[in-house]
C-alpha cells in the first residue's frame, strides 16, 4: 500500500491568482515533513517500553496521544522527525555528569524503540538518515523516518556520546530542554547561566557543524539563538517553535532572530502547542491560529524558511481543527486557502527542510575534507605517574638490541 499518498478525497481549495490548488494531488507531489513527534515517550510511558503482542495491538489505536498508526497512516505524512526525547534535569545549574548517566540510557533506549517500530512496521516506515532518502522514500510510498534528540543534557556530556548517537541514526539534536545544561541556557529556565552559549556550547556547536548534525534551537534562550546563529556555519533549525510577535511566550522567535534566521539559510518549523500559537486574551487556539504563524514567519522572511514541526504528543490536547495527526490535510488546505503559490506550499510542506539537510551534509563534507579536528572529551588520568613511568621504560627497551 502506498502509505504516504493513500487515496483520499481531494480537497479543491480556490487560490487567489492560481486557479484551485488540489489539495490531494499536492500531497502526492511533495512530502509533507514534520519536525517534531513525541510519539516514542508516550509509547514509553503508555506501553512500559513493552512491543509485546498487546503493546503492537495498542500500537494501531492508542487511547492516549495525538498519534498512533491507524491515525498516522491517514495522516498524510510523506516524512517524520520523531523525537527520542528524555526529561531533562530540573536543576538549572548543576551539570554533573553523574546523574545524566541514566539519562543517556534511556536515550538510548528511545533510540532502540524507534528503530523496533521502523522494523515491524516496516511496510509503512523507512529508516533514512540522509537528505536524498526523503524524496526516495516517499516516491517509494513510505514514511521516511529520522530521529531526534531534543536537548544535548543527553549526551551526558561527552562529544563521544554526540558523535555516537549520529552514528546511530540521529539527524538533529535539539540543544536544550526546559532547563539550562552545561552548554546553553534554556528558554524556561529560571534564570540564565551563560547568557548564550558556555565556551563548551560553542565547541559543541563547531562539532555538530562538523559531523553533520543539524542544529535545532528550539527551546533554546533568545541570546542563545543569537550566538549559535553568530557561529554556525551551516543553517539551523527551529524544530517546533512559533512566532513571538503573535505570541510572546519565551519559547517562540522573535522579529530579530527570524531576521537572523534568513541569513543563516534556515527554517522554523511551526509548532501546534496551543500556548505557542493562541492569540491570548482567554481564547482556545485553532488551526487558524496555526495558519497565521506559519503566514507571519512567511511574509516576513520568506517561505524558504518556514516548516511545519506540530510537536504531537508532545501536548495533552491539540488545536481546534489539529486535534491530531490527522488534520494535516485541513492544514495545508487552509493554507492553500489563503493564497500561498504550490511552489511556498511545497517549500513550506517540507523541501526547505530537505534542503537544509542537504547544506548541513554539504558543509560538513568540506570541513572533513579540511581534516578538522573533532572535538575530543576530557577524561581523568587513567594510569598513575608511576604507571606512565613503567610503561615508558619498557617502551624505550624496544630499540635496545
Amino acid at each position: 500500500m502506498n502509505v504516504a499518498s493513500a487515496a483520499s478525497v481531494p480537497v479543491p481549495v480556490p487560490v487567489s491568482g492560481n486557479g484551485v490548488v488540489d489539495v490531494d494531488q499536492l500531497l502526492r507531489k511533495f512530502p509533507l515533513v514534520d519536525g517534531h513527534n513525541d510519539f516514542a515517550w508516550m509509547v514509553r510511558g503508555w506501553l512500559q517500553n513493552q512491543l509485546d503482542d498487546s503493546g503492537l495491538r495498542e500500537l494501531q489505536d492508542m487511547p492516549i496521544g495525538q498519534t498512533d498508526l491507524g491515525r498516522f497512516k491517514k495522516s498524510r505524512v510523506g516524512c517524520q522527525f520523531w523525537s527520542a526525547f528524555v526529561p531533562c534535569p530540573s536543576k538549572d545549574d548543576d551539570f554533573s555528569t553523574t546523574p545524566l548517566l541514566d539519562t543517556l540510557r534511556t536515550t538510548l533506549q528511545q533510540i532502540d524503540l524507534l528503530h523496533t517500530i521502523f522494523a515491524l512496521h516496516s511496510e509503512t516506515f523507512e529508516f533514512v538518515d540522509n537528505s536524498s532518502g526523503i524524496l526516495s522514500t516517499f516516491k517509494n510510498g513510505r514514511i521516511a523516518s529520522l530521529i531526534g534528540v531534543e536537548g544535548l543534557h543527553q549526551i551526558a556530556n561527552s562529544a563521544s556520546v554526540l558523535r555516537m548517537l549520529y552514528r546511530l541514526g540521529v539527524r538533529y539534536v535539539t540543544l536544550c530542554h526546559d532547563a539550562n545544561n552545561r552548554y546553553v541556557d534554556s528558554a524556561t529556565s529560571k534564570a540564565p547561566v551563560f547568557h548564550g552559549l558556555s565556551a563548551a556550547g560553542c565547541e559543541v556547536i563547531n562539532e555538530m557543524n562538523r559531523i553533520g548534525m543539524m542544529i535545532d534551537l528550539s527551546h533554546t534562550s533568545h541570546d542563545a539563538q543569537g550566538h549559535v546563529l553568530s557561529i554556525s556555519t551551516a543553517p539551523v533549525i527551529f524544530s517546533h517553535s512559533s512566532c513571538y510577535a503573535l505570541c510572546p511566550h519565551p519559547r517562540n522567535v522573535t522579529d530579530q532572530i527570524l531576521d537572523e534566521l534568513k541569513q543563516n539559510g534556515g527554517i522554523i518549523m511551526i509548532c501546534f502547542l496551543p500556548s505557542l500559537v493562541e492569540p491570548g486574551r482567554g481564547k482556545k487556539a485553532t488551526l487558524q491560529d496555526v495558519v497565521e504563524h506559519i503566514l507571519y514567519a512567511g511574509n516576513r522572511i520568506g517561505y524558504a524558511h518556514v516548516g511545519i514541526g506540530s510537536d504531537f504528543d508532545g501536548m495533552l490536547n491539540g488545536p481546534e481543527g489539529l486535534e491530531d495527526v490527522t488534520r494535516y490535510p485541513q492544514l495545508v488546505a487552509e493554507l492553500a486557502s489563503r493564497g500561498l503559490s504550490e511552489k511556498d506550499l511545497a517549500q513550506v510542506l517540507g523541501l526547505n527542510l530537505i534542503r537544509v539537510m542537504r547544506e548541513v551534509e554539504e558543509a560538513a563534507m568540506k570541513l572533513q575534507e579540511r581534516k578538522a579536528v573533532p572535538l575530543f572529551d576530557q577524561i581523568p588520568h587513567v594510569w598513575t605517574q608511576e604507571q606512565r613511568s613503567l610503561l615508558a621504560e619498557a617502551g624505550s627497551m624496544r630499540n635496545v638490541n
